[in-house]
Parts: structure tokens; C-alpha cells; sequence
């Protein structure tokens, strides 16, 4: 739906769907549901209830905002919630059938399932004799979830490439050296992401050379609640002493350089955003095979002038075939500054959903 379309609906409905992506906000970026809030609104506009979703097995968001209201309290309200109510079991029951018992008389909804099983919601809730408007500021709700929608499509985990260099774009020094070409703020912003990824990778080659912990660590070096699972990818033997082995979360480890084979593993296993951190053999590889969804490149204010570049080759001859971006967004971190990027044009196209998660 336009941004016209929208403005063209009550504006109660269209101010509690904001208010409903700023609820889906709360919920973890990880997991293999996605961020979902949910607004109810009385028969006269005002908001009576609301929910979002706080991971997987806990109660969807219109679950959540319904379970506030009294018996019959919600009869005739409607409910405005960021995504397409699921229609499907999965840990928790279909929302639609609980939309349906509570009585709602109306729902809107921003985002469309793409899911097979989970899909299907706006259909259900109509054939019940519920009012049913779907894309309601669809664009700000998809952005929210673009990797988790985009997983789903693709069946394979949303692919974010991190790399942090100098200005002249060298990973490390002519001697190997490299740290530290970014400062503190950059290097805490980094564990802010891994935090909120479901996996980080690197290749065999950055664990026997560098022993990373893969974990996401606070100002103070404490474990972050939530740890990104630790992905080796490679066929070089990882000792077993390697300290991957010592993370919260069972190391993967994955003994294949055959990245699309990888990637449906690791969809399989319920992960659906990857942080690629490892050295430019991985980041290039990921480039070259066009499994890059966006780039977080941190630029330290130094110049080295010669050592080890971010990126090998990547299947660029000419200009013609560079890789081209768009810039996503700038944070400045300090001295350093972190720029986010995305592929200036899809690298694929969204195949049809295979399966869903909501």
C-alpha cells in the first residue's frame, strides 16, 4: 500500500501502526521469527491493548496484546498489528485463530507473510467474516524485517559482510599487524552487531591464525545475553583447542568451502541473519558468489599504504563490472566511522517462500 494509500486510511489506524512497528522494535532481531508488534484499538480509536513478540516460543504479538484485555473485550475492536497474522502451529497456535475467538471485527496489517505454512492469514480471517486491509505502511514494516523476509524468500540466512580497515582500505600492516586500526567505540559497535545476528563466521584460516572467541562481549568484557552462534567455514583442520570451542554456543563447524550448500545448512538449523567476520578471503568469496545482502565497513583515519587489502578478487575485470552500492547509512564512532551499504541492485531475485517461520 502507498504512503497515500495509507493516509487515506482512518489516521487512528495508521498512528497505531506506528505505534505497533515501535513495539515490534523491542522484540530480538535474532531468531527464526521475526520483530512483530500489535495494537488494539476500541470501538472508539483509542488504544485498549498491546504486544509484540519476544522471541520464538514465547506468544505472538496479537496473542500478547489480546491476553491484556478481559473476556469479550475485544469483540467488534480492531487489531492493527506490523505483520500478516500467521495461520498455522508451530510452538504457539495460529494468531488467526485467536483473532477469530476473541471476536475482532477488523484487522489491519502492514507486512505479508511470505511463509508457506505460516502464510494465508488475511484469507483465513476473511473467510470468518472479519474485515481485512493488508499494507499499511508496508514499506517502514518491511524494512524493519527485510532480513528476516528475505531469508524466508530466499531460504538461506540474510548475509551481512563486516570489515574494518584504514582509509586506504588495508585490513593490517605490510608485517601482518593489525590492531588496532579502529578505536573502541567502532570495535563495541561491532559486538552491538554480532549481538544481534544469530551467527558469525569466519574462515579456517582466521581462527588458526588469530584464535577468536566469537562472542559478544560488553564495555566491560561481560557476555552479552545473547551470543551469536560461532560458523567455521573451510576444510582446514580446526585444533581443538581453538577457543571457538569454548563458546556459549556449540561451534559449527563446517569442513566445506561450498558457500550456497553452507548458507541452506545454517537456514535449516533456524538462522536467518550471518555476520561474516572473517579475514578478505571469506568477505571475498561471499562478494564474488553475490551472497553479500549488505556491508558494514568500519574505516579507521589511518593510512598504511601497503599490507593486506580488505577485499581479494571478486570477479571485477573493468569498471563495468564493479560491484555497485548504496549507501545505507553513516555513524560516526569516534575517529572511525562505520558505513552501511547494500547492492546498489538485487543480487537475486526473491524466489518464491519455501517455508515460514511466524
Amino acid at each position: 500500500m502507498t504512503a497515500q494509500a495509507s493516509r487515506e486510511i482512518d489516521p487512528a489506524v495508521v498512528d497505531a501502526m506506528r505505534h505497533a512497528l515501535s513495539l515490534a522494535r523491542r522484540g530480538p532481531t535474532w531468531g527464526v521469527n521475526p520483530q512483530v508488534g500489535c495494537v488494539i484499538l476500541g470501538p472508539d480509536g483509542s488504544r485498549i491493548a498491546e504486544g509484540w513478540h519476544r522471541g520464538s516460543g514465547s506468544p505472538h504479538a496479537e496473542v500478547d496484546a489480546l491476553s491484556k484485555l478481559a473476556r469479550g473485550e475485544a469483540r467488534g475492536a480492531t487489531a492493527v498489528v506490523t505483520l500478516e497474522p500467521c495461520n498455522h502451529t508451530g510452538k504457539t497456535g495460529p494468531c488467526t485463530d485467536a483473532l477469530i475467538t476473541a471476536g475482532v471485527g477488523r484487522v489491519f496489517f502492514a507486512s505479508t507473510d511470505p511463509g508457506v505454512p505460516s502464510g494465508g492469514g488475511a484469507r483465513r480471517l476473511r473467510d470468518a467474516g472479519i474485515t481485512v486491509v493488508g499494507g499499511v505502511l508496508s514499506a517502514e514494516a518491511d524494512e524493519l524485517i527485510l532480513p528476516w523476509l528475505t531469508a524466508v524468500r530466499r531460504g538461506r540466512p540474510w548475509v551481512t559482510v563486516k570489515w574494518a580497515s584504514s582509509l586506504d582500505g588495508r585490513v593490517a600492516a605490510a608485517d601482518g599487524t593489525s590492531q588496532w586500526i579502529t578505536g573502541t567505540a567502532a570495535r563495541q559497535r561491532v559486538h552491538e552487531m554480532r549481538a544481534a545476528s544469530d551467527a558469525i563466521a569466519v574462515g579456517t584460516g582466521t581462527v588458526l591464525a588469530d584464535d577468536p572467541s566469537l562472542t559478544a562481549r560488553g564495555d566491560g568484557g561481560e557476555l552479552m545475553e545473547h551470543q551469536p552462534v560461532p560458523v567455521v567455514i573451510g576444510q582446514s583442520m580446526v585444533p581443538a583447542s581453538a577457543r571457538v570451542f569454548q563458546h556459549p554456543q556449540p561451534a559449527i563447524i563446517t569442513s566445506s568451502r561450498d558457500l550456497d550448500a553452507v548458507l541452506a545448512d545454517l537456514f535449516s538449523r533456524g538462522i536467518r541473519r550471518l555476520f561474516v567476520e572473517g579475514g578478505p578471503t571469506l568477505a571475498s568469496a561471499f562478494i564474488a558468489a553475490g551472497l553479500a545482502d549488505d556491508y558494514a565497513v568500519f574505516l579507521g583515519p589511518v593510512l598504511l599504504g601497503a599490507g593486506r587489502a580488505a577485499v581479494d578478487a571478486i570477479g571485477v575485470e573493468t569498471i563495468q563490472d564493479a560491484r555497485r552500492l548504496r549507501t545505507i547509512g553513516i555513524e560516526q564512532l569516534g575517529d572511525d566511522l562505520l558505513i552501511l551499504a547494500r547492492p546498489a541492485m538485487p543480487l537475486d531475485p526473491l524466489s518464491p517462500a519455501t517455508e515460514g517461520s511466524h
